[in-house]
């Protein structure tokens, strides 16, 4: 083999040098290709952008009488008939027959007290009333037969048969039977008397309810000295306390102000503290006619409608005065929104619900307007964060910022 030969076998080092450095540039490229894609699509979607300020609500239940309510006010159920039941007299308390809870009748006897003396006293007039009665039964009968023998006297001393001796001494002893039997009447009165005198004392050892009545409060227990005026150390004034359930209304305190939004018969809706979930329909019962000028404002007293053994006295409550009646249909809580919230895509109804500090855009189906808020339908629930009144340029996974108050 020649020179030339030789000199042919050399490599060509230019396409080995070349061509990885071609694809290398290719690689890179393409990453940076992709990178900027990245890149304007985060931007497109807000990533870059700062945080959104905005204003929010949540979505409540909102009951639609709550569109045309005129005026709220707050207050207490109130028992109209209460009455803390006491004894007449002092003694010890001996029987309670009743706790808190228990319904008693008009007349029922609640509790006793210590009563053997008053009760022996009651024996004693009753016997002393029936011997007067049978002394008077026999001064009846003294007086009949003194009444057929002066009589018959009479009739005698006329025909000559008798003397005048023996008339006169028949004519005495009617008299005095006459007498003999006004006396026994007027003895039987006497003892009757003293009969409901001790049955009175004795009565008032028995404490009874004065009305129908739920008892509230046990004031005293068996053992306890109960007198009237409670001013004996470790005496007890009252025995309980008792209301009639049926006697129960709500009283608030209006403002002067807009007592001319309130008139009687006025249709309202209670809802109580303790029964938050549950609307009671009522009416303006009774506007009391003062002022209470330390607050200016005036009581007004609302009943309900419909009794409900859940509603006790002295629980909080809050009133809707309303426009109008609650018509049918409109007794149940709806799901609600501000109506500034919801805004038009796409010809859709959308709200921008706050998911994560992000604004997640959903199509939701409205219902009726309620005032300044709007029916839900579907597509949100009670208790989701909503943006309010949204900016055209918002859009779906947006991030936000609600500013601190």
């Amino acid at each position: 083999m020649g020179d030339q030969d030789l000199s042919q076998l050399k490599i060509d080092k230019t396409a080995a040098v070349f061509r990885p450095v071609r694809r290398k540039r290719l690689f890179y490229s393409g990453i940076v290709v992709v990178a900027i894609i990245a890149v304007i699509v985060l931007a497109l979607n807000g990533v870059f952008s700062p945080a959104a300020k905005v204003e929010t609500a949540h979505v409540t239940l909102m009951y639609p009488s709550q569109g045309f309510t005129v005026l709220n006010a707050s207050g207490y159920v109130v028992a109209q008939r209460k009455a803390a039941v006491a004894s007449k007299v002092t003694g010890r308390l001996v029987s309670l027959s009743v706790e808190e809870g228990s319904r008693v009748k008009t007349g029922q006897i609640i509790a006793k007290l210590e009563n053997d003396d008053l009760l022996a006293s009651r024996n004693q007039a009753a016997g002393n009333l029936g011997v007067a009665r049978h002394n008077l039964e026999q001064a009846k009968s003294e007086l009949h037969e003194a009444t057929v023998s002066y009589n018959r006297n009479k009739e005698l001393l006329t025909h000559g048969y008798i003397s005048q001796a023996e008339y006169d001494v028949s004519e005495a002893r009617y008299k005095k039977a006459t007498a003999a039997v006004a006396a026994a009447d007027a003895s039987v009165s006497a003892f009757e008397a003293a009969l409901r005198g001790a049955e009175v004392a004795y009565d008032y050892t028995l404490i009874r309810a004065p009305f129908d009545a739920v008892v509230l409060t046990k004031n005293a227990d068996v053992g306890d000295i109960v007198t009237p005026i409670g001013a004996a150390a470790d005496a007890k004034a009252a025995v309980v306390t008792i209301a009639d359930m049926d006697s129960l209304l709500v009283e608030v305190d209006v403002s002067e102000s807009n007592i001319r939004m309130v008139k009687n018969g006025q249709p309202c809706e209670i809802q109580l503290d303790a029964l938050p979930d549950v609307r009671f329909s009522g009416k303006v019962h009774m506007i009391v006619p003062t002022a209470d000028r330390t607050k200016a404002t005036i009581m007004v007293k609302i009943g309900f409608t419909e009794k409900d053994s859940r509603v006790l006295p002295e629980m909080s409550a809050k009133v809707a005065f309303l426009s109008r009646e609650v018509k049918p249909g409109e007794e149940k809580p709806l799901a609600a929104v501000a109506s500034s919230a919801i805004v038009s895509r796409n010809g859709k109804s959308v709200v921008y619900v706050l998911r994560e500090k992000r604004a997640a855009e959903v199509v939701v189906a409205v219902g009726k307007q309620l005032g300044d808020m709007t029916e839900i339908v579907e597509g949100v629930k009670p208790g989701d964060t909503v943006v309010l009144q949204p900016p055209e340029t918002m859009r779906n996974g947006v991030k936000v910022r609600i500013p601190e108050k």
